[in-house]
């Protein structure tokens, strides 16, 4: 299990590179639901996702020998991003297979930090063509979330948010294969064993609760969601157990919601929002969590901003 000296210590790695994001007050919300609601401004992070921070961790941490065969990897795009600038800070060389369906922004992004992109099928058929790339060319594989260097970098997010939001009641959490989710609930629970926390999910990609469900990691035949950067088809053998152990509970919103959130977050906060970055937000507006505890804050993290013009205007009326 990775602890929470894991966490502290991925701080002390990155801490002066990455600086900590911002905890906003959402006026609106807290209008709508009588309580102080604050947004963990990820979006604002380095190559705009929470995903910079393990990456960075995972490279500076890596021996000669993993960083020499050439790393590679399997991305709807975030962290492909944040892996691609930490790689490049070493002088290390990435291959990133990502989904035919990936974001243009998020494949160019990834191509102009100089890792080479190959778009294959789905999220299952790319990490099947990943899989015979490690094999045939060596590469060492740099897992999206279920890695404990990953996690541990993702887990500097809890860290912050304690100390940003001392009152916290709840923290909700977007989910794609747990390793946010994971790492800020290691962090928060350690320090603050009252705190609740809730992982989202789309409804169209919910392979966290699919895995509760079945009592462990349990690929979905299929992912269809808008909110590409949460479509992990399965999640980890780290992030199941640590999620099980750590999270109160799990909800899923719905596409519509989705859409709802992101406009929201567009037009009242300010935010330039990616989807899959909504959905905490989603799940307040669609009722989702109910029982809200009488004090104390709710923390929604809004992890990335990394969405093009184009896929912008298919939310827009």
């Amino acid at each position: 299990m990775i602890t929470l000296e894991a966490i502290l210590q991925a701080r002390d790695t990155i801490g002066a590179t990455l600086e900590a994001t911002p905890m906003l007050s959402d006026l609106g919300l807290c209008e709508r639901l009588e309580r102080r609601v604050l947004l963990k401004g990820e979006l604002f992070q380095r190559t705009g996702s929470f995903k910079a921070r393990g990456g960075l961790n995972w490279i500076r941490t890596a021996s000669a020998d993993e960083l020499n065969k050439g790393l590679g990897a399997v991305s709807a795009g975030n962290h492909a991003l944040g892996l691609a600038w930490a790689a490049r800070t070493a002088g290390a060389e990435l291959t990133v297979v990502m989904p035919d369906n990936a974001s243009p922004f998020k494949v160019a992004g990834t191509r102009a930090l100089g890792a080479e992109v190959v778009l294959h099928g789905d999220i299952n058929a790319a990490w099947e063509h990943m899989h015979r790339l490690v094999d045939e060319r060596g590469l060492t594989l740099v897992h999206p979330y279920d890695d404990p260097r990953i996690i541990a970098g993702q887990g500097t997010v809890g860290l912050e948010i304690i100390e940003q939001a001392p009152d916290a009641a709840v923290i909700l959490c977007p989910v794609g294969g747990g390793g946010l989710l994971s790492g800020i609930a290691i962090a928060a629970r350690e320090l603050r064993p009252d705190i609740r926390l809730i992982g989202v999910e789309p409804q169209g990609a919910a392979s966290m609760r699919h895995a509760w469900t079945q009592g462990g990691p349990c690929r979905l035949a299929a992912v269809n969601t808008c909110a590409n950067s949460l479509g992990a088809a399965i999640v980890g053998e780290y992030t199941y157990p640590l999620c099980r152990h750590y999270v109160d509970e799990l909800v899923t919103v719905s596409e519509a919601g989705i859409a709802d959130a992101l406009r929201y977050l567009l037009s009242e906060s300010k935010l330039f929002v990616e989807p899959g970055a909504a959905v905490g937000v989603a799940a307040l507006l669609e009722g989702k969590v109910p029982d809200l505890p009488d004090q104390g804050d709710i923390v929604v993290v809004i992890t990335g901003g990394n969405m093009g013009w184009e896929e912008l205007a298919t939310f827009l009326p």
